[in-house]
């Protein structure tokens, strides 16, 4: 019994004590090697020595200035690195707390945009099934997680939501993998002309999936199409890499690999590779302007916006991804991991496909390959992975949900972008022995 409000009541967790590399330590000496990242924010690991040390210094020269009053070089640097570094005219960097903040920065900015522009009727907003945007009651209510928006939907405003574009699920065989990404796009403009465009104001979309589905990507053409249905009827696009961005997928922005351009981006994670918490909205210059010839005021704010040592911290982390020419090797050590996941898991007979970018990778479970059904809800398989691996020294991210919110299993992997190749072996094996052992018992038990 402990006085903290844990995430789950019954928890008995162990006490973190050290991070050493991508490995945690816990008050007993055990060792962890981190293959989630957390929830895919310690990119760098749990000890970079550039990261702390310009950490230590901030905290000795300023802590925290509010930004009602101040700037601070750090947070003008980092703003210019972002916008230096982001597709098309992303010029204007609005900094926040974490992802949950950043999307509703974004969701207010949208609609702010349109009541000064005199389009006011514009009051709905386009998401995705099988999305996730934050725990938030505006950036739950755009999301598609059902689990999570089910106890609160009386609170959320309303929100339409196409399909995913989840073609291992979805697509047909009569079609090929572009025609079903086509007809997934699609999706959107009918549903604009339902609501009437001109009520709508964005479509938000995570350019790879994360939490809710497993390192969904889309199909080639698919962003393309959307970004055109939204130019053609005046929506905005927002594109949501909280968890896909910031070098997780191998570029720093993931939607550069879509050849598109957004008009507001929300990062976190990332961002601050876990060092200190951080988010931020990155919008276009014509919807900044919007606002700075017209009220001059965007009717938003947070305390511990553009804080003086997250700013630092985050600084140091993109120099380390520069330093280091870290996104190269997520890049190569993505297809590693991919390689050595598809070796070891290909033949299992309850994973059904492996999937990701980048060293954002997942295994999807199922009970029969043939038909891809999946595992009963009942066999709570993705708790029992969880702590098997954690037993084995693992952490991994293991969600039930995939399909349609209550069906399905997968596990989702994002490891520190410094894992060695090594450290990818033993990921794998680690891995291997927690799905192993797990599914296999529920065979034997009929659980499947």
């Amino acid at each position: 019994m402990n006085n903290i409000f844990q995430r789950h009541c019954h928890s008995n967790l162990p006490i973190a004590v050290k991070g050493d590399g991508i490995y945690l330590y816990d008050k007993l000496g055990k060792a962890y090697l981190d293959a989630s990242g957390g929830a895919a924010v310690s990119c760098l690991g749990h000890s970079h020595p550039d990261v702390r040390a310009a950490l230590h210094r901030q905290i000795d020269q300023l802590a925290y200035a509010h930004t009602g009053f101040f700037n601070t070089d750090n947070a003008l640097e980092l703003a210019e690195k972002l916008t230096q570094a982001a597709p098309g005219n992303l010029n204007h960097v609005y900094f926040v707390s974490g992802g949950s903040e950043a999307i509703e920065s974004a969701l207010k900015l949208a609609r702010q945009y349109f009541v000064e522009k005199g389009e006011s009727q514009r009051t709905q907003f386009v998401s995705r099934k099988q999305s996730y945007h934050g725990n938030t009651l505006g950036a739950l209510a755009v999301g598609g997680n059902e689990l999570r928006r089910a106890p609160f939907a009386p609170l959320l405003m309303p929100t339409e939501h196409i399909s995913a574009c989840f073609a291992y699920h979805n697509k047909l065989e009569s079609e090929s993998y572009f025609d079903y990404g086509q007809r997934t796009a699609n999706e959107l403009e009918t549903r604009l002309l339902e609501m009437g465009p001109d009520t709508v104001i964005a479509f938000i979309a995570e350019p790879v999936v994360g939490a809710t589905a497993g390192a969904v990507t889309a199909e080639e053409g698919y962003f393309k199409r959307i970004r055109e249905i939204c130019d053609q009827y005046g929506v905005l696009l927002i594109l949501d890499e909280v968890m896909c961005g910031m070098g997780r997928t191998g570029t720093l922005f993931a939607h550069e690999q879509e050849d598109i351009h957004a008009d507001i981006v929300t990062i976190a994670k990332g961002l601050g590779a876990g060092y200190q918490p951080i988010g931020a909205m990155i919008a276009t210059s014509e919807i900044h302007n919007t606002i700075s010839q017209g009220s001059g005021f965007f009717q938003h704010g947070h305390t511990y916006m553009g804080h003086a040592t997250a700013m630092a911290g985050s600084l140091a982390v993109l120099n380390a991804f520069e330093k280091e020419a870290l996104l190269p090797r997520v890049q190569e050590a993505g297809d590693i991991l991919q390689t050595r996941l598809s070796e070891r898991f290909t033949d299992h007979p309850f994973v059904g496909d492996i999937r990701g970018r980048g060293l954002f990778r997942a295994v999807e479970l199922i009970a029969d390959k043939d038909t891809k059904r999946p595992f009963s809800t009942a066999s709570n398989l993705h708790t029992q992975i969880k702590e098997r691996a954690m037993d084995l020294g693992l952490i991994c991210y293991p969600m039930s949900g995939t399909i349609d919110g209550k069906n399905g299993h997968h596990i989702l992997l994002a490891p520190p972008f410094i894992i060695s190749n090594t450290q990818i072996d033993e990921l794998t094996e680690k891995l291997f022995e927690s799905v192993d052992s797990v599914t296999q018992s529920l065979f034997k038990e009929g659980m499947y």
